[in-house]
């Protein structure tokens, strides 16, 4: 599916492509690859790069063209084995044409537009809005550990009554969620860092960044905390059994 916004004051949908509109593509379909590889040329390699669920953050240049990808947190069903993860969103760019392409239908995503709509707000550029999807990531990883700590105080609430294997290995999953965590927010720190001398920076997105630092440090340190409580848990309740 694929969305096209005007962000000049707000975000607008508008019927058609414009020059320095957004491009916002979600699970693409074949029409959307069509799209994007024959009327914008972009080099059909960035898109089979997004979909690798695997992909690290990174950025490149390609003839004109700039990818960044940055990893989101994402919520699969409940019952998957890591039901909290991280997803790759692309980031394309060259002169008037900008396009964001993630292969998940996310909560950060469908906020994001939400937000700045409610705001009235649009984006100054490409580089504000590329900075601005960087601080909501950073605030939805907060927001996701909050649950997973709710998870957390649940289990060892359920092993405080009853200590069995199936509570252990419901800790060890959300254990596995936040080493993604943490793989991803140092992934996307260290993307951010190079970002920032290779982007046209002004003094506004300067004060973003900044903001999205302080974000990222916290989520960054809130992963780890929750982690080592995780592991402290475990090995209690594991030695018991």
């Amino acid at each position: 599916m694929r969305t096209f916004w005007n962000t000049n004051s707000t975000l607008k949908q508008i019927e058609e492509w414009q020059p320095n509109c957004w491009i916002q593509v979600t699970c693409p379909t074949d029409e959307d690859q069509q799209l994007l590889e024959e009327r914008f040329h972009i080099p059909d390699y960035f898109l089979s790069d997004i979909s690798d669920a695997d992909e690290r953050a990174r950025y490149e240049y390609d003839d004109g063209w700039m990818l960044i990808i940055l990893r989101i947190p994402y919520v699969k069903e409940i019952r998957s084995r890591t039901p909290y993860t991280t997803v790759p969103l692309g980031i394309i760019h060259k002169r008037d044409v900008t396009i964001t392409v993630c292969y998940y239908e996310t909560n950060m995503m469908i906020d994001f537009v939400s937000y700045h709509q409610k705001r009235g707000e649009g984006f100054t550029d490409y580089v504000d809005m590329i900075f601005r999807l960087f601080l909501s990531s950073a605030v939805w990883y907060l927001k996701r550990l909050k649950q997973i700590n709710t998870l957390i105080e649940k289990a060892k609430h359920n092993l405080d009554h009853n200590v069995n294997n199936e509570s252990l290995i419901a800790l060890s999953r959300l254990q596995d969620s936040l080493t993604y965590f943490t793989t991803s927010i140092r992934g996307n720190e260290t993307l951010l860092a190079k970002l920032k001398f290779k982007l046209q920076v002004d003094e506004l997105d300067a004060d973003l960044i900044e903001d999205v630092n302080i974000e990222m440090s916290q989520a960054r340190e809130t992963t780890s905390i929750y982690s080592d409580i995780l592991e402290s848990t475990m090995d209690t309740y594991s030695s018991i059994i």
